[in-house]
């Protein structure tokens, strides 16, 4: 594969937004590579009946978007955005 091609945002982020506990316990390049992965369709550690989920709510442009990460320290962390595409939430699952 090819690491040098970039690939385009799928939607927009809208406001990017971050909740307390996950500004207090992440790393701010584990939360950079999380909104990179997940603009560009990288839904990370979901499973497939989420993953098709996400790539509908793309397709259609009307539903929220989820994905989830792990930090390098093994903390696991979300990124929603919204189904109006208006914010994306940075957060602990325990935030939800």
């Amino acid at each position: 594969m090819n690491t040098s091609r970039k690939t385009k945002p799928k939607f927009a982020l809208g406001r990017i937004v971050i909740t307390r506990s996950a500004l207090d316990v992440l790393h701010s390049q584990d939360v950079l590579a999380g909104l990179a992965r997940h603009v560009v369709g990288d839904w990370g550690e979901l499973d497939s009946h989420d993953w098709q989920e996400n790539q509908f709510a793309v397709e259609t442009g009307n539903l929220r978007i989820l994905s989830a990460y792990e930090t390098r320290d093994g903390i696991r962390f979300w990124v929603i955005t919204e189904a109006d595409r208006s914010a994306t939430t940075v957060l602990l699952p325990e935030d939800y």
